[in-house]
């Protein structure tokens, strides 16, 4: 019997982090996750004879398996054990205080985000590596260049490696997440996820538009001359250097201290833009840390305290599948009896989809778990086991739009529900009609739902087209809204004729393609004319395009109602824009990549000014590339440069090319 939990427990958390760190798929919650690994210790503990090579407690994670370059850390990042109430955590003190006697202590808010390594050579950013499995890693270094937190050099020439955490900003989570449900892209779960998925984006350029920061937490002090000899002074060093450290790092003097602490910012910490989980405690004093050592997985000169979770019991009343997209994505939503939650009262909260419903098996009548999503979104977890759940009926998911009453599909290679009646959907349909209005789409003012539900209802507005042929009067028809409220929607339409290619692409809602892809598009083919005559190949050779996009954008291009809406548009003088000055002989139409570190300019403004005379920029060197501008510390792009036999411009060179322009 003990056997036989042993293999489920290692199952289970083997699988758990395969889907945690490969996939960015959690299916546990950090509790849940927990007290099986304490589980598993315990028993391993009372039976030692049954640990195997392949248990979750003898490494840190699962092998990293992805399209980035695998790299081995050079010095191996460990995990840390938790603890979950003050007896253990007095109990942890009490085995540190048999080794070293009372010692100083170091706190720090838990970040819930990614772990990195970053490498400096002589002051200058060379290298960045996920966490992994703590001792390979994946290297993301071009994509951690964008984070603007990060320095590309420090104030002093160290050879230096340090630790730190990249996160999203919780309003910056929820901008990304209300963003992706407009354009029936993934929704991601929590802050954590989204910054893993976002830092780790095979182009770059979605990253640079990700709001990702990052707080640094240790540094490896090796060969730096008269090293701090405290890990809080190592703190401060990093500050000096110009890391962005955490501004609530508190060194105490004892485990009462960091008592005080935990309670200090138990309640306080979901007053702050970004998701905490726990607190994590160290040894201050370096010469402690190393008399005391590591596990086999841990420091045991450190631990994380987690918070209890967020989570409450509550009754599922309904599902409302109400909720059609301008793509038309069915979106399920719970209907909760209201309860106390992180501060707040919920009465609704996310199902994703009804993938998600099924795999759950969740029933309406249901006692459902729910949880903050790191505080943020109501998330139904699963239901409550009860005497009451079997006798539920099994939740079926709709057959039929409930605005149209079309039958619903489910696209090939996708989970959600769609209603297919892209044109007769009213829900659809005014979806549509709230985004062409938004501040990403044409930014119209004085649009909203109310206006835009009555100018349907009263068929006046139908597809965008139709708000180009309203007068000021025709508003003054609608309720509440007088001549100078009319006058400002007019004018405010008028205006949004000549808005950028990009917000006008974006405003099509063109399956699958955001703000991130409309930039892409319009920089790639320049005008309306030319993206509608690309080919479908044409398209998927584009980075950040791809198959699935691209069949999305010519289906859409093909459509004859998308197709008469847009000749409705040119006629009726909205004309999108693409301003671009092109001056050069030289840079016309040739592809750039930049390397290193650029003394005058960021590599972003220099990629802007390549474009702007009339050239192109790629993250990678390819055989196509005409030039490489390598600046301080370049890295394997150089080398992949000299081997093919790419012209190699210095930074000097480089401003000569485009002064001369």
């Amino acid at each position: 019997m003990v056997i036989e939990r042993l293999q489920y427990l290692r199952d289970t958390i083997n699988r758990a982090n395969y889907l945690y760190y490969v996939e960015d798929n959690p299916t546990l919650s950090d509790y849940e996750y927990d007290e099986l690994f304490r589980e598993l210790k315990r028993l391993e503990a009372e039976n030692p004879l049954f640990i195997t090579p392949d248990s979750p407690t003898q490494r840190v994670g699962s092998k990293v398996q992805s399209s980035f370059e695998e790299v081995k850390h050079k010095y191996r990042l460990y995990s840390l054990d938790n603890t979950n109430n003050e007896d253990e955590l007095r109990h942890w003190y009490k085995n540190v205080q048999k080794e070293c006697g009372d010692v100083d202590l170091v706190c720090e808010l838990k970040i819930d985000g990614l772990a990195i390594a970053l490498t400096y050579e002589k002051g200058y950013f060379v290298k960045g590596v996920t966490r992994g499995n703590g001792i390979y890693g994946e290297n993301i270094t071009e994509n951690l260049k964008t984070v603007k937190a990060i320095p590309l050099k420090i104030f002093k020439d160290y050879d230096l490696e340090v630790r730190g955490e990249i996160y999203m900003p919780k309003t910056s989570f929820e901008k990304l997440n209300a963003e992706n449900l407009k354009n029936g892209e993934k929704i991601f779960a929590n802050p954590r996820n989204a910054a893993s998925g976002s830092i780790r984006q095979l182009d770059s350029t979605i990253t640079a538009k990700r709001d990702l920061s990052i707080f640094v937490y240790t540094p490896i002090l090796e060969g730096i001359e008269n090293a701090p000899k405290t890990h809080y002074e190592s703190l401060m060093m990093l500050k000096d250097l110009g890391f962005k450290i955490n501004p609530n790092i508190k060194r105490v003097h004892n485990i009462q201290g960091a008592i005080d602490y935990i309670e200090e910012w138990a309640e306080k910490r979901f007053d702050l833009d970004y998701a905490t989980d726990g607190i994590v405690i160290k040894v201050d004093k370096f010469a402690y840390q190393n008399e005391l050592g590591f596990t086999s997985r841990a420091p045991k000169w450190a631990t994380a305290f987690k918070f209890p979770p967020e989570e409450v019991n509550t009754k599922l009343l309904d599902i409302e599948t109400n909720n059609v997209g301008k793509t038309g994505a069915i979106t399920p939503v719970a209907v909760l009896e209201p309860v106390l939650l992180a501060g707040s009262t919920v009465s609704r909260a996310s199902l994703h989809n009804f993938d998600e419903i099924k795999r759950l098996d969740v029933r309406i009548g249901d006692t459902v778990l729910i949880k903050k999503a790191a505080e943020i979104i109501p998330k139904v977890i699963k239901h409550v086991d009860t005497d009451e759940h079997d006798k539920l009926p099994v939740y079926e998911a709709p057959k039929y739009c409930p605005s149209c009453g079309a039958k619903l599909v489910v696209p090939d290679g996708e989970v959600n529900l769609y209603c297919p009646n892209t044109f007769n959907c009213p829900a659809q349909a005014k979806s549509r009609l709230e985004y062409w209005v938004s501040k990403e789409a044409m930014d119209i003012d004085f649009v909203g739902p109310n206006i835009i539900n009555q100018l349907y209802e009263n068929n006046m507005v139908k597809t965008p087209d139709d708000f180009y042929k309203l007068t000021q009067q025709d508003f003054m028809q609608l309720d509440l809204v007088k001549e100078k409220s009319a006058y400002n929607i007019y004018t405010s339409i008028q205006k949004s004729k000549t808005r950028p290619l990009a917000k006008f692409i974006t405003a099509l809602s063109i399956r699958h393609v955001g703000k991130e892809t409309a930039d892409i598009l319009a920089n790639r083919f320049q005008s309306l004319e030319n993206l509608m005559n690309a080919t479908e190949e044409n398209l998927a050779e584009i980075e950040g395009i791809g198959e699935i996009i691209a069949k999305s954008i010519k289906d859409f291009f093909t459509q004859e109602n998308n197709l008469e809406i847009l000749k409705n548009l040119n006629r009726l003088g909205v004309l999108p824009t693409y301003k671009m000055v092109v001056q050069s002989t030289v840079l016309n139409s040739k592809t750039f990549v930049l390397t290193g570190t650029l003394s005058t300019m960021g590599r972003s403004e220099a990629s802007e000014k390549i474009k702007q005379l009339g050239g192109k920029t790629s993250s990678s060197v390819t055989k196509k590339t005409d030039y490489v501008v390598a600046g301080e510390a370049p890295g394997s792009k150089l080398t992949k440069a000299q081997e093919l036999g790419i012209t190699i411009l210095s930074e000097k060179e480089f401003l000569e090319m485009i002064q001369n322009t």
